[in-house]
């Protein structure tokens, strides 16, 4: 069994390559035709509701699973379920964080799921090749829009839709990027703290209190007809916050009667004001590059913009010299 799983590994790995340089050297950009190449893989409940929804959603969130992991849950409830978005073309980003900070099987006797979000690529060779990486890995999940950084608010709800409706039972969620560095030690015994009580309605990450960007060349650009206030409410940094999994199935409900924007950190903390919640600010959450040191890093939770050769390089330096004091 391993060494057919080490065959499909290295098979997708070389398929991977390949692709890539066949797109970015050879092939015109594709566009999607409508067709729904993932029809033979798991699809969650076309019509699945939740019961207290009493008026019609603005933003129903009617889009489909292409890519599931329905059981990812069934034979043991997760202490932590790690949300990570991510593009198409990031294998050795999603590849790195299997084998270092994401790896389901770092810590004994506390259960960790992982999963990758995605949304379908205009080109359908990407989408091939996703689906192949996904019947190897079992790791990822994707809906029926477009995966573009517009939809990244998206994304998010996808996955708190995967966590209400089929992980609810779980303690935590988090939810990051894939050029994030995550110092699982400190998140998990440090602020999550398996041996206590789970938390309800608990939010943190790092806090920003800021208002919108009215500057059109702005990456976060926000137009005044979308969002006509001067403030944002308290929102966490989309690189990386921490919530009790409760919040998953809140925020999820809020968001079908709140209206869409596309920055998705920000509409997260749109929907948290509704709810009455509050984030809680945690300096362990960092929205930007560190240089390394062992020392520093072993005081941080997460850490912003790392490749996948220094997601390697940190996780082995610090997994090696845990014996070392700072």
């Amino acid at each position: 069994m391993a060494s057919k799983v080490s065959c499909l590994y290295l098979l997708t790995v070389v398929c991977w390559a390949s692709a890539l340089w066949y797109l970015s050297v050879t092939r015109p950009t594709s566009s999607y035709t409508g067709s729904k190449p993932f029809s033979h893989l798991t699809v969650a409940r076309k019509n699945f509701t939740f019961g207290n929804i009493r008026t019609r959603p603005i933003n129903p969130h009617s889009f489909e699973f292409l890519i599931n992991e329905p059981n990812k849950c069934e034979k043991n409830i997760p202490f932590l379920v790690i949300l990570i978005s991510t593009t198409h073309k990031e294998f050795d980003a999603r590849q790195a964080i299997r084998e270092t900070w994401g790896d389901e099987n770092n810590f004994k006797g506390i259960k960790i799921a992982t999963l990758f979000l995605l949304g379908k690529n205009a080109d359908p060779v990407l989408n091939q090749m996703v689906e192949q990486e996904s019947q190897i890995f079992h790791d990822i999940i994707v809906e029926d829009f477009i995966d573009s950084y517009h939809n990244l608010t998206l994304k998010t709800l996808m996955g708190m839709r995967w966590v209400a409706t089929f992980c609810s039972k779980a303690k935590y969620v988090m939810k990051t990027d894939s050029d994030i560095f995550v110092n699982m030690d400190n998140l998990i015994y440090k602020l999550l703290k398996p041996s206590t009580k789970p938390r309800r309605r608990y939010f943190t990450g790092y806090v920003i209190n800021g208002g919108p960007i009215r500057d059109v060349r702005s990456k976060w650009y926000m137009p005044r007809d979308l969002y006509p206030d001067s403030n944002y409410p308290p929102f966490c940094s989309g690189t990386g916050y921490i919530f009790s999994a409760d919040v998953a199935e809140l925020i999820y409900k809020t968001s079908l009667h709140t209206r869409l924007l596309h920055l998705e950190d920000v509409y997260v903390g749109l929907c948290l004001r509704k709810l009455g919640i509050h984030p809680f600010q945690n300096s362990g959450f960092n929205h930007w590059k560190m240089a390394y040191s062992l020392c520093r890093y072993r005081r941080v939770i997460t850490v912003h913009q790392i490749s996948p050769e220094e997601m390697h390089r940190i996780w082995n330096d610090m997994s090696s010299k845990k014996h070392l004091r700072c």
